[in-house]
């Protein structure tokens, strides 16, 4: 499907990004990937906005890899992102640690890594940058902007900030305002992380220290919240982790031992000063607390699908109900689908039928709303 890898030099220490709640940040880098083709009059363009762990690579293989992109059940040939008439372009986040500048990164004043001297971010300084990137890319409009989770959030801002840059928007699994739930999840977790000695307040990189501890127990619990009890009692009910109890404080049942073993595989791929930075963008979200937060997508409408899922009590259907009531306020075409799940938030992770169906037929509308006779030959053939 012609997958391609990049990076983007954006804003430079001379014209550094402004961010949203103060503080500037250049010169700022932007890894992202790239799937299908670009057609000639660049219309077909889809961003894809990934959650709170993911990262650049939504789909397909990279070499050597054990598993293809976190949402490669969604996009690709004959997918419901389908690259055969889209050019799809997923970019890790501002603030993230898989290739793009973050806390991690090397801060160019000091020489050393920013730590918690990197500042505050906020969901607009996410939309300021993908915008960036894709006026880098040449690209006038995109064809849709499709997120989950955060990513969901993401595209709800952008939509709200800058109706003019899209024809379509797909939020999925999203809030427009985290609950005193979701907040009190997320503080737990960023507690664990920097209660760890091994966090050393943020200067582990240069210590050599991890907060491996901490950062284990918030990937844990997180990823309770993410699934329902339902799958997790099918999966694995009270099952022994071996074929007997020990009855004592190791791993005795299955579902510790998938726990740990999701906590394992995340201290590989993830840092824990980009979970406390994203996460906190999560909880401060709150769009439509401004009076006019609708004023220019209601100017400027854009077709927006809303989708949630029955069982996900962390992002539950009640949130996205209030995302489709005050879009439908202000004028905008809002489509909105409840999925029968029994798999909680996760579920937008999932090739679920009904919920494939009904994104497709979404973006299957827009395609032949700019294009009704799209050619494989203007696409450069078949991706």
């Amino acid at each position: 499907m012609n997958l391609e890898v990049h990076d983007a030099t954006l804003f430079t220490a001379q014209t550094p990004l402004k961010l949203a709640r103060g503080g500037q940040l250049g010169p700022i880098t932007i890894h992202y990937e790239t799937y299908g083709r670009l057609d000639s009059t660049k219309s077909n363009a889809v961003f894809v906005c990934h959650a709170l762990t993911g990262d650049a690579h939504a789909a397909g293989w990279h070499p050597g890899q054990a598993k293809p992109g976190w949402w490669d059940s969604m996009i690709g040939p004959g997918k419901p992102v389908d690259t055969d008439t889209m050019f799809v372009i997923c970019a890790n986040l501002l603030g993230g640690c898989q290739g793009s500048t973050g806390p991690g990164s090397i801060d160019p004043t000091t020489q050393a890594s920013y730590g918690l001297a990197f500042p505050i971010l906020d969901m607009r300084d996410f939309v300021t940058v993908h915008r960036a990137l894709v006026a880098h890319l040449g690209i006038k409009k995109l064809l849709a902007v499709v997120g989950g989770s955060l990513g969901g959030m993401q595209a709800l801002q952008w939509a709200l900030s800058a109706p003019q840059d899209m024809r379509n928007a797909v939020i999925i699994a999203a809030s427009s305002r985290l609950t005193a739930q979701n907040i009190a999840f997320s503080a737990v977790a960023r507690e664990a992380i920097m209660r760890d000695r091994g966090f050393a307040q943020g200067h582990y990189l240069e210590q050599g220290t991890s907060p491996d501890a901490g950062l284990s127990i918030a990937r844990m619990m997180a990823h309770i919240t993410y699934t329902s009890e339902s799958t997790l009692g099918r999966k694995f009910g009270r099952e022994p982790h071996k074929d007997d109890l020990v009855h004592g404080f190791g791993v005795d049942f299955a579902v510790e031992s998938y726990l740990k073993h999701q906590a394992d595989v995340f201290l590989d791929r993830f840092d824990a000063l980009s979970y406390l930075y994203l996460s906190r963008v999560m909880d401060y979200f709150d769009p439509f607390a401004r009076d006019d937060a609708c004023r220019l997508i209601g100017a400027d409408p854009v077709a927006v699908l809303v989708c949630s899922f029955s069982t996900d009590w962390r992002f539950s259907p009640a949130q996205s109900l209030r995302i489709v009531a005050k879009l439908e306020r202000a004028g905008v075409p809002v489509t909105y689908r409840e999925i029968d799940s029994g798999m909680g938030h996760d579920s937008f992770l999932m090739p679920i039928p009904p919920y494939h169906d009904v994104v497709r037929a979404f973006l299957t509308r827009a395609v032949s709303q700019i294009r009704p006779a799209t050619s494989l030959d203007d696409l450069g053939g078949r991706s």
